[in-house]
């Protein structure tokens, strides 16, 4: 399979990833919004939990960050939706999510990759964003303990990381996340959400003001 040409306007996608298609969004900034030269990644919740590219924590978070001028692509892992392959936890999604960036860097050589990601997709990005090189990590509501996803043996990021954590979560455990974040040597900028499920229900205009308040700052002003 080829490799598409980098659309121009917001375009569903089909891009080559290393079991066969991977299914994909790519998303611009509204008209009259400066666009930035960053463009980012957002990673989507668990397959085999129904996770998708279209969960909404993951389309607010994409929605979050092109208000702010950055294009987003969303995809989704091998195996979801009409992506080919298997669920392989966390392994091969991490190939696919390498595949993507591959794509995407090289038709924007000179942009600034972010990398997002929701519970397991937090995961993936944060296990890969040393290696991809992403100027920036927003890891949303991450599975630390009790969900078989090994946090201890990431490469940390030395870029600005935001976790978002709603207090209320209940799949993954808030105070083993604080707890995890105070025994890192360089802790990231948390935001803690009182009142917050998982899935940020009733709480998800809460979750984007978060976003665009931590990431304003980190963007070139514009004219």
């Amino acid at each position: 399979m080829s490799l598409p040409d980098f659309p121009t306007s917001d375009t569903a996608l089909q891009l080559p990833g290393p079991v066969g298609v991977l299914e994909a969004k790519l998303e611009f900034p509204d008209a009259g919004v400066a666009r930035q030269a960053v463009f980012a990644i957002v990673c989507h919740p668990l397959p085999t939990d129904g996770g998708t590219m279209d969960n909404k924590v993951v389309t607010t978070t994409a929605r979050a960050l092109r208000e702010l001028g950055i294009t987003t692509l969303r995809f989704n892992f091998r195996g979801t939706g009409n992506s080919t392959g298997e669920f392989d936890h966390g392994v091969g999604e991490s190939d696919d999510l390498r595949a993507v960036a591959a794509w995407l860097r090289a038709a924007n050589p000179d942009a600034r990759l972010w990398l997002a990601g929701f519970s397991f997709g937090s995961f993936v990005s944060l296990k890969n964003a040393v290696e991809l090189h992403a100027d920036a990590v927003i890891s949303i509501a991450p599975p630390v303990a009790g969900r078989g996803w090994d946090f201890s043996q990431i490469d940390l990021p030395q870029v600005p990381w935001l976790v978002v954590m709603g207090e209320a979560d209940e799949i993954v455990e808030p105070k083993a996340v604080f707890d995890w974040i105070d025994a890192l040597p360089e802790a990231p900028t948390l935001v803690r959400m009182p009142e917050t499920s998982h899935f940020f229900h009733r709480k998800l205009i809460d979750l984007r003001q978060a976003i665009q308040q931590w990431a304003r700052p980190l963007l070139p002003p514009t004219a």
